[in-house]
This record gives structure tokens, sequence and C-alpha cells, in this order.
């Protein structure tokens, strides 16, 4: 596996060039564009890494399905259904569009930003400061690592440039489809997508969904195997932006990627795949992430499909 991924970084280090960084949320700009790094845990409790796997970088959407999760667990389904789609849109991840059209006027997903913010409000907690330490615990147990925390610049820098953010959030809460107050809502969204991680943190959540919820290393089921499905589900379907069904079809695993760079990939039963790089394609995907997914996933056999 080291030869393996060693090969793809040399192999696709240089087409980091042909992608950009986030320009829209301006401290990302300050990132590196030739970074790139992977980590790969297998069910044997192995980690393998390449490249920059120690660098650190926000989650931005990769925190969707982590913070689905919580809601689910602190809700059930049926009352977070309530307030989110099941179905892809095919639209840019942060259009408002289908929220004024769609007849129910909540979010058709949760890994969109609209529906996202939405599932954000639906975590337990008496303040926002509750709710950012309830995910910011959830995601150190599931990394274990104990010193994930908040990039403050970061978030400061969402806060201040989030207007569209803001429109869909005053939209949904129009309709219902916020709980509680908007701007606790927003502070919570706009916190835990400037969650620090490296891609050795992403292989180990890509891991216990891989397993249904069930942490490899201390054999606790953290979260029901129902809802890791559903999860899993949203990332196939929906989980690479407007860039899915392109990628079901050259990569074919559930996967979640973030405008900071990171993809976040779970192969059942076999492994968790963390991936940073910075440069992104049009669609807000890591560019060379893509390549090395796409290689990897056809020298392994990694496709479901």
């Amino acid at each position: 596996m080291q030869v393996i991924l060693d090969e793809l970084i040399e192999q696709f280090k240089t087409h980091t060039i042909n992608g950009k960084v986030a320009n829209y949320i301006p401290e990302l700009c300050k990132t590196d564009p030739s970074l790139l790094g992977i980590s790969i845990l297998d069910n044997e409790g192995k980690m393998s890494h390449s490249g920059d796997y120690e660098k650190l970088f926000t989650m931005q959407s990769i925190s969707k399905p982590i913070v689905l999760l919580l809601a689910l667990i602190d809700n059930g389904e049926a009352y977070v259904f309530s307030k989110v789609g099941k179905e892809p849109t095919g639209d840019p991840f942060n259009s408002i569009v289908r929220l004024e059209t769609y007849n129910e006027h909540k979010p058709l997903n949760p890994m969109i930003n609209a529906g996202a913010i939405s599932v954000s409000g639906l975590v337990f907690g008496q303040s926002a400061d509750e709710k950012v330490a309830r995910i910011v615990a959830f995601i150190q147990k599931i990394t274990h690592n104990p010193t994930i925390a908040i990039n403050n610049d970061v978030y400061l820098s969402e806060l201040k440039t989030g207007h569209r953010n803001r429109s869909m959030a005053y939209f949904l809460k129009d309709f219902g489809n916020i709980e509680g107050d908007v701007n606790e809502t927003l502070e919570v969204y706009f916190k835990q997508c400037s969650i620090e991680v490296t891609t050795k943190d992403l292989a180990y959540i890509g891991s216990i969904l891989a397993n249904n919820g069930k942490d490899i290393f201390t054999g606790e089921q953290v979260f029901s195997e129902r809802y890791g499905h559903i999860v899993k589900s949203y990332m196939a379907t929906c989980g690479m932006y407007d860039g899915s069904g392109e990628f079901a079809i050259n990569v074919g695993i559930p996967a979640k990627s973030g405008v900071g760079g990171g993809i976040m990939c779970s192969v059942l039963n076999r492994m968790g795949i963390g991936v940073f790089g910075p440069s992104l394609d049009l669609k807000g995907n890591s560019y060379a992430g893509l390549m090395i997914l796409e290689s990897l996933s056809k020298k392994l056999g990694l496709s479901i499909y």
C-alpha cells in the first residue's frame, strides 16, 4: 500500500496547477495550492500515508455527514427528514433556486448548504456554543484525536462573507425548516465548517462509516448501522456536489468533499480514505484528489458498482 500511495502522490502532484483554491472565503486563499496528501486506514487497523498528510485544513462540507449523524442520533430519522429531503439536486452546493421552486420549500438533501444549515439547527444544545462543543467532541471521538479544534480565522472569514448562506437560512426559517434562532444556527454551521483535520482524521471517519458505525479499535458501536447506511447513501448520491454522478462512474465509492480541499471516503468493510488537495476544480472538488481516487479505485477494485 505504501508504494502505491507514494506513486500516486508523485504521479498527480503536478496536476495541482490545473485547479484553484477557494477564493470566496478569503482565509482559504492563503492555502498553498500545490499541497497533496493521502491517508488510508484498512480494516486490519493499519494506517498508510503519503504526501502532505500531516497538513491541517478545514473540513468545510465534509462536516455535513458527521453533523447529520449527530442530528439523527439526537432526533431520529423521521424528524430530521421532516426538515430535509433525500434527493440529489444536480445543482451547485450553494444554489438557492430549489428552495423557492420545490413545493415543500425544504432542502432536497443535507449535503447542500441549505440542507446542512437546517441539520445544524437540529443538534441538541441550549446555545450555539453547546451545539458546537458536542460536534467537536463527536469528531474527536470518531477520529481518536483530542486535539481537533476550530480554526477561528477561517470561522471569522466565513462569518464575514457568508451572505448567500444567510439568505438561505432566513428563507428556511420563514418556512419552518430551521430550529431556533437563525444567527445561532449560522454560527453552528460556520464553526462546524471551520473545524481543522488532517487526512489521517478523515481516514478514521471513513473507517467507522465503512464498518457501519463500529470503531475497529475499541469495538464500540458509536452509531447505529441504519444511520451509517443513511449517511453513506447521501455520500454516494450527493457527496461530491454536482460532480457526484461522474464520481460514481469513475471512482464508485461513497465520499464527501469540501472546498478546503479534503475528500473523505468509505469503502464498505475494507477501509477509510482521506485525501487533501486544496487546488479545486470548477465544481469545488480537489482536482488532483479526484485523479488519485480514480486511479486508486481501479488499482484496488474499490467501486461498489
